[in-house]
């Protein structure tokens, strides 16, 4: 959508020149993810829509456009005004992108799960930002749709409210579910698209459902969402799922949700920039593990499309990290590691936990029966795998503070737990362990992203002891 005085465009007649960058938004191409499907000997034709190549990097240009525009129809948004969004990275910069041309002023609010590149990259933008723990409620004030709300209020800001508002998936399905349709000829039967705000995957499927009854429409979901039966939390990756049902959700639209693990997610997005030469990030990696199954049962004249929401640019200290991926245990870096150490103890035992609410009195009883000396505390329990570790206790930090105060024992855990305990992951070298525990009394060994044991200066002393005598 083109604006500017007459002698501008006058100028530009006859011309292939965009008159703003905003003008740049969307027509993005579809491109065949070749290599994938010939090592994966997938029938059908497997096809990545290449939402990178929007001046913003992403799909959330798309919404941006829509939203601000439509607040300027609504005189929500007046000459001079602030924009406030809570956003993962990608909607703030698409906003960012339009408040540039159109003069107005952003407030992004991030939560510390982010990657740092995307609260440098909206910085860069002259956009303001301010980051919000992520272990929290919703409803918790210091949550980033709390913090979001507080500011919209103080500042008197127009808030987007991607999650809420009808023009997230409306931009979508006036211009991705139109260009799909046209660059497949119509013969798309398959789209497959992460499910987080539901703006991209509800506003496509609206299109298509209308322009085709019989197309499969397909969510891709984190391990622990709700959108696939989880809690909504804890998972790695960025920008999709979700721990609440948003506006855009609409479950009649969609024919399957596949979860995909955070470890697959984050292979898959190192696999396909490695294989097919395309920069992906966790979400992309997450979009294109589900397509791959939809594909394989696919029919060889179907045409499956993933949607690609973003570039891996955004995630280099992350996912494309070999030091992060290896402590979160999502990589090895040996043959003999922590895992190997872990085995030697025999069948890994579940790992014991208090939860918050558990009195101290109990967690003694619990570190007593089982004779250990540390504690992860965690809530969202059970089982483990769902679990999300907010600190932890240390039998002498336990006896120090009850010396001093005898009624910390019917105290809740929570309200004397330490910090959490320092992590490794299974695939890491021993000898890190060795230097970690040498501050730390204990460690939390990490596997595929997930919490899988607590592991001690006695654990790797019994270790050493067995190798040296083998």
């Amino acid at each position: 959508m083109a604006w500017g005085n007459d002698a501008a465009d006058a100028r530009l007649h006859g011309t292939n020149i965009a008159e703003s960058v905003v003008d740049l938004i969307g027509h993005t191409p579809l491109v065949r993810l070749k290599r994938i499907s010939e090592l994966e000997n997938i029938p059908s034709m497997l096809t990545m829509k290449m939402e990178t190549t929007n001046p913003g990097g992403s799909s959330k240009d798309r919404p941006a456009l829509e939203m601000v525009l439509a607040a300027e129809r609504d005189g929500l948004l007046l000459p001079g005004g602030t924009i406030v969004e809570p956003t993962s990275g990608n909607t703030g910069v698409g906003l960012a992108i339009v408040a540039a041309q159109r003069g107005y002023t952003c407030v992004f609010v991030m939560t510390d799960k982010v990657a740092p590149e995307k609260v440098s990259l909206l910085r860069a933008y002259g956009a303001e930002v301010v980051v919000c723990p992520v272990a929290v409620a919703p409803d918790d004030p210091t949550s980033y749709y709390k913090v979001a709300e507080r500011l919209t209020t103080e500042r008197h800001a127009f808030r987007p409210n991607q999650y809420a508002n009808p023009n997230n998936p409306l931009s979508h399905e006036k211009t991705t579910g139109p260009e799909l349709w046209e660059q497949t000829g119509g013969r798309i039967t398959h789209f497959v698209a992460g499910a987080g705000t539901c703006g991209s995957i509800t506003g496509v499927a609206r299109y298509l459902r209308d322009k085709n009854s019989a197309i499969k429409i397909i969510a891709a979901d984190p391990e622990g969402s709700v959108f696939s039966g989880g809690s909504g939390r804890p998972y790695l990756v960025e920008g999709v799922g979700e721990d609440f049902f948003p506006a855009a959700w609409d479950a009649s639209l969609y024919d399957d949700i596949i979860a995909i693990s955070d470890a697959e997610s984050f292979l898959t997005a190192r696999r396909v920039s490695r294989e097919e030469g395309i920069l992906i990030g966790g979400s992309g990696g997450m979009a294109v593990a589900a397509a791959i199954r939809v594909a394989k049962a696919a029919k060889p004249d179907d045409i499956v499309v993933v949607f690609n929401p973003d570039s891996g640019r955004g995630y280099l200290s992350k996912v494309f990290d070999d030091g992060w991926m290896a402590n979160f245990g999502f990589l090895d870096e040996c043959d003999q590691c922590v895992g190997e150490m872990l085995g030697s103890r025999g069948n890994t035992p579940e790992l014991l936990y208090v939860n918050p609410t558990q009195t101290v009195r109990e967690t003694i009883d619990l570190m007593r029966s089982h004779e250990v000396s540390q504690l992860p505390v965690c809530k969202n329990t059970p089982p483990f795998a769902n679990a999300e570790v907010a600190g932890a206790v240390d039998e002498l930090e336990l006896m120090d503070a009850i010396f001093h105060d005898p009624s910390v024992l019917d105290r809740e855990v929570q309200t004397v737990m330490g910090p959490k305990l320092p992590t490794i992951g299974i695939g890491q070298k021993i000898e890190r362990a060795v230097q970690m525990l040498d501050s730390a009394a204990a460690l939390m060994v990490l596997s595929g992203g997930r919490p899988l044991s607590v592991m001690t200066r006695s654990d790797v002393l019994s270790y050493l002891q067995a190798a040296t005598h083998g």
